[in-house]
């Protein structure tokens, strides 16, 4: 141990390691009905109390829908759910101001994104227009309206299911709303164990309204303020920084990571952290939320250009530990 972390006060060690029992509660209750992904389950509860945003992309019926419904019950969130189609308008996500003609004045009617957890499903099968009018909610935790400004409740989330870009009747997402995520993660196929266990027992979406919540809103809010304690050393911040130079300046990137993807980083790697219990970040946390952070942030030059987002984050994981 180093003397920075010697140094580090007992109750926080103490107060991290109640916060990851609890949270280890709610992944064992996600666990029930998400069955074999307990790597997509911890990165999915990491970028909540980080806090972000989460975009989940996968064939159809890999479970995105169920794993949003999942977090929003064993969390305690109030849930709402937007199905993304060609024809949806920006409204129809944010909401509206109606004329009262009783009143003789305008009011504003919420939209669905006035909830704790939005599900904005296949979010890439509406129009780009469309897909913007989340921007400002996710940004900024607000919508405005005939000029005036509503807040969102907190916490907020947006979890976005996306089908893959190359399925028929798909926008892909642009760059500046893809940056809005914090994580992006995939569900993949079940292995064998899993999948047998789901074939043989009862309907998943059901059995997730069974599930007692395990926090609220305001303990979940509580535990987003320990994350910004759990300490980054000096060595972490060299790697930290090695990884965005390696992004800037290797030939197999166009862009590297931006000054908010760093930042993003060091978020996710300290919310990992917390989940294990710790108050202090290691590479290997980095490591950990490393391909669901930068991912979806990448993108390869030249003959680079056809690399998958995963093998772009894999290149980015070579680089040596200072």
């Amino acid at each position: 141990m180093t003397a920075d972390h010697a140094q580090l006060s007992p109750k926080l060690n103490d107060a991290n390691a109640q916060t990851s029992a609890i949270l280890q509660r709610a992944l064992d209750a996600a666990g029930q009905i998400i069955l074999g992904k307990e790597h997509q389950l911890r990165l999915a509860l990491a970028c909540m109390i980080a806090p972000g945003h989460l975009l989940i992309e996968d064939l159809p019926g890999m479970g995105k829908t169920t794993l949003a419904h999942v977090l929003a019950r064993v969390m305690g969130l109030e849930f709402q759910r937007v199905q993304f189609t060609s024809d949806l308008l920006p409204a129809d996500i944010t909401g509206a101001s109606v004329y009262d003609r009783d009143e003789g004045k305008f009011h504003f009617h919420p939209g669905p994104v006035f909830a704790q957890l939005v599900l904005a499903d296949e979010v890439n099968r509406a129009t780009p227009k469309c897909q913007s009018a989340l921007l400002e909610a996710m940004e900024e935790g607000q919508v405005t309206a005939e000029g005036n400004s509503y807040p969102l409740p907190q916490p907020f989330f947006v979890i976005a299911t996306q089908n893959p870009v190359h399925q028929i009747g798909t926008f892909p997402l642009p760059e500046s709303q893809l940056d809005r995520f914090l994580m992006r993660i995939t569900m993949g196929y079940p292995d064998r164990e899993a999948e047998r266990a789901l074939l043989a027992g009862n309907d998943r979406r059901a059995a997730a309204h069974q599930l007692a919540p395990v926090l609220n809103g305001a303990e979940l809010l509580a535990i987003q303020q320990q994350v910004p304690q759990v300490h980054l050393s000096e060595p972490l911040l060299d790697y930290l920084q090695a990884l965005l130079d390696f992004s800037r300046t290797a030939p197999e990137f166009s862009n590297g990571l931006s000054p908010r993807g760093g930042l993003a980083l060091t978020r996710a790697a300290q919310a990992w952290a917390l989940l294990h219990g710790r108050n202090h970040v290691l590479p290997e946390d980095v490591q950990a939320v490393l391909p669901a952070v930068a991912g979806h942030r990448l993108q390869g030059a030249h003959e680079h250009s056809s690399q998958t987002p995963e093998a772009l984050a894999a290149r980015l994981a070579s680089v040596p530990i200072p």
